[in-house]
């Protein structure tokens, strides 16, 4: 998997963990309903650490806990 395809999937998944739509994140973080969209549908081949950053404190979550996943090891990103 690409590394924009686990941040894709993790977004995701904290989406889901936190019951949360993109709506409602994009209300929290200040990032827009587009680019959060862009991140979930792989239309952009990266992420700014700054949107990334902003995503976190929309979540309720530090950068470091997004990062905490099995999806982030290097034996599972391709590229």
């Amino acid at each position: 998997m690409t590394f924009i395809q686990a941040v894709s999937v993790r977004l995701q998944e904290l989406l889901k963990e936190k019951d949360m739509k993109s709506y409602g994140l994009s209300m929290a973080s200040g990032v827009s309903q587009t680019t959060i969209g862009d991140i979930k549908y792989l239309r952009n081949k990266s992420v700014s650490t700054k949107i990334l950053y902003d995503l976190c404190q929309g979540l309720g979550i530090e950068i470091a806990e997004f990062f905490d996943s099995p999806l982030f090891l290097s034996e599972n990103i391709t590229d």
